[in-house]
């Protein structure tokens, strides 16, 4: 791909960013609060997922398979 569509499309997408945000209306240090605050709550969305969904997916896996007639542990 070219640099320059790849330039244009990032920037298409951080314009429809403000647009569906509306933040095009803030004022730049409300801008900045904005952005940080959107950063901030990303990435502990993120790191949530990171650390607790794969604990919570061996979890259902052993309680499925335990249902569905899999061997336990100590079978094995």
């Amino acid at each position: 791909m070219d640099i320059k569509r790849v330039k244009d499309y990032i920037y298409w997408l951080y314009f429809q960013y403000l647009l569906i945000t509306c933040s095009y209306v803030l004022e730049p240090w409300e801008q900045s609060m904005f952005h940080t605050i959107i950063v901030t709550v990303f990435a502990m969305v993120v790191y949530t997922a990171y650390v607790f969904v794969p604990i919570h997916v061996r979890l259902a896996f052993e309680f499925f398979s335990q249902i569905f007639g899999g061997q336990n542990e100590s079978t094995v």
